[in-house]
């Protein structure tokens, strides 16, 4: 009797010790929880009906044929004309941030790529020294120091936030396909979809590796946002900072 007590209660404080480590894992999980994700119950459920259903079974197949039997040249004309067609909404957005320069580019782009190019088909503007300005609305509204708001997954588009899918909205509303037949700006959404999903496929198998894809996919997201917002400069912390000069002093004295 007296071993089979001791027993009972060893057994006891394992289960008890179970319930209180299991309470203080969900807590942990509760105070670490991304504060930009406050939807992310739902968020992931979208992401596995896009991932796992849409991706595999429609988006993934079409694109693989895209690419397998869509010859090189017309490819490259297709996509070219889906994005002369957003040379207007850059230069609106270039303009809105004191880029003038850039704002006059991206319309010089749009003319001579629509007329001398045919339709946009073929880049002249690049060619003769005029790069791409992209700028959507959405970095417009980061450099006014408008916050992203909460992070959204949308059934079929993906990765999102309140100010992106606002940005879009704007940048359609003064494209020049707003004022055309409805099945033109669907086919230039497609193409650059397609296109899209072809250039992430190199990217499939860091996303099967990553331990929480969902969480991999936001993180990138909101880096590659943060990245369009600053042109590209990358702010770093003082700390980041101090590492880099001592290491540049290490590297200097070797």
């Amino acid at each position: 009797m007296h071993r089979a007590a001791i027993i009972a209660l060893a057994l006891s404080a394992l289960l008890l010790a179970g319930c209180a480590s299991r309470s203080a894992t969900e807590q942990q999980a509760q105070d670490y929880s991304d504060p930009n994700d406050p939807l992310e119950s739902l968020n992931r459920g979208i992401w596995d009906f896009n991932y796992d259903i849409l991706d595999h079974y429609i988006l993934r197949p079409v694109t693989v044929t895209y690419v397998d039997y869509m010859p090189q040249f017309a490819r490259t004309g297709l996509l070219n004309i889906a994005e002369n067609l957003e040379e207007p909404a850059y230069g609106v957005n270039n303009l809105l941030q004191g880029k003038v320069s850039d704002s006059l580019i991206s319309l010089s782009r749009f003319v001579l790529n629509s007329t001398v190019g045919l339709f946009g088909s073929i880049d002249v503007a690049t060619e003769l020294g005029l790069t791409r300005k992209e700028e959507d609305f959405t970095e417009v509204l980061g450099q006014y120091g408008v916050d992203t708001g909460p992070y959204l997954m949308l059934p079929a588009l993906g990765p999102s936030d309140v100010r992106t899918t606002l940005g879009d909205a704007v940048d359609n509303a003064y494209s020049p396909l707003s004022a055309l037949n409805l099945y033109f700006t669907v086919l230039r959404f497609g193409i650059k979809t397609i296109e899209t999903r072809a250039l992430l496929m190199q990217q499939e198998q860091q996303l099967k590796g990553s331990a929480d894809p969902y969480s991999f996919v936001k993180s990138a997201y909101f880096q590659n946002l943060q990245f369009k917002v600053q042109d590209g400069v990358i702010e770093k912390s003082a700390e980041e900072e101090a590492f880099e000069d001592d290491l540049d002093a290490f590297l200097d004295n070797l």
